[in-house]
């Protein structure tokens, strides 16, 4: 066990700069339990399904590993600074170290294959445990950075509105007043983009959309927010219909949202010279929203992964924030659906692409 966790020792030194300041206790860390846990591993029978499993990483936990060691050193690591290359590469190096000594102590001839298969399949389960437990706890910890960088952002932001409202009603000249409209107009669309990254940082910690619903009446609402997009795009023409009866509960801020999301999407990547069409169809259980618009089809390679995180159209992928947007609009918008306990969906021809959202009319969840 020594011999082995010098090597351990002097390699986990090497990892700069995480390594630069720990002592010997935190560079050996779990290693002595990991190697227990995998020599008792190696005593244990075993079934051809059970072998094939843990060769792939898909065994249950090491036997004998306390919950696990491979788990409690990457939670360790990563709080040392270590990111997930120096950390497979600690079993790399322990991989080596123990097959050399292991050659060394028996020879060739002593060698036995079986034992030797073995012990990597144990290894490969310990560095599958430890990755995946330290890929968790990196994206934990970056959704909390995120969550607490966005609520701490929105105080300032909001000086700077009111700050920029207030200059407007001075009249203090044009020049101060084109200042102010500047100001207010940046600063809408930084809250646009603090309230997405809010929203995609809850669903991130397993939170979901919050989400208060009321009776309302989804006709009301979207004509409101139609209105003002069809400010925002003078150029550009907007028409609504809705049938039956649409009322319901739900979150009408939300859907609000949703609607101007999937609008403003389809003004972007329409044709200039056709209407984006919006619809409204009230059935005695649920009710569909349907944005439609004329252009170039949506591939169906993009399409199928159109409601991800952080995917933006077509041409757009390298443009990230310079139109106001970090590609989670309609990530945001399957969001706020399963948030009322329906569904969107999308589809795209050489004639339209519709996004149709479906909506029961009340939701207990």
């Amino acid at each position: 066990m020594e011999k082995i966790l010098v090597q351990w020792e002097a390699f986990a030194a090497a990892q700069l700069p995480a390594a630069a300041s720990m002592k010997s206790l935190a560079l050996r860390n779990h290693a002595s339990l990991i190697l227990e846990a995998v020599a008792k591993d190696l005593t244990q029978p075993q079934t051809d399904e059970e072998q094939e499993r843990k060769s792939k990483g898909h065994a249950p936990r090491l036997h004998g590993a306390p919950a696990t060691a491979a788990e409690t050193h990457a939670l360790l690591r990563a709080r040392s600074g270590f990111d997930i290359n120096q950390l497979a590469a600690e079993y790399r190096a322990l991989r080596a170290t123990v097959l050399r000594l292991w050659a060394q102590a028996c020879g060739p001839e002593g060698t036995n294959l079986e034992d030797t298969i073995r012990f990597n399949e144990a290894i490969d389960q310990a560095l599958a445990e430890s990755i995946a437990f330290f890929s968790a706890q990196v994206d934990q910890a970056r959704n909390l950075l995120l969550g607490m960088l966005g609520h701490d952002m929105r105080n300032p932001l909001h000086a700077i509105q009111a700050t920029a409202a207030y200059l407007s009603r001075l009249n203090a000249g044009a020049e101060v007043s084109t200042a102010a409209a500047r100001l207010i107009k940046s600063g809408s669309r930084m809250k646009a983009l603090l309230d997405d990254l809010l929203d995609f940082n809850r669903t991130r910690l397993g939170l979901g959309i919050n989400v208060v619903r009321s009776n309302g009446d989804l006709a009301e609402v979207f004509l409101d927010q139609l209105q003002q997009l069809r400010v925002v795009h003078p150029g550009r023409q907007i028409d609504f219909e809705a049938v039956g009866d649409t009322t319901g509960v739900w979150d009408a801020n939300r859907l609000d949202q949703l609607l101007g999301n999937l609008v403003s999407n389809a003004l972007k990547y329409g044709a200039l010279d056709t209407p984006v069409k919006v619809s409204l169809m009230g059935t005695p259980n649920e009710v569909k929203i349907s944005v439609r618009n004329s252009g170039a089809k949506i591939e169906p390679s993009f399409l199928e992964r159109v409601f991800d995180p952080l995917r933006r159209g077509p041409g757009q992928q390298d443009q990230a924030g310079r139109d106001g947007s970090l590609g989670l609009g309609l990530y945001i918008c399957k969001e706020i659906a399963t948030a009322h306990g329906g569904d969107i969906s999308a589809r795209s021809d050489d004639t339209e692409t519709v996004f149709t959202v479906r909506l029961p009319r009340s939701f207990a969840g």
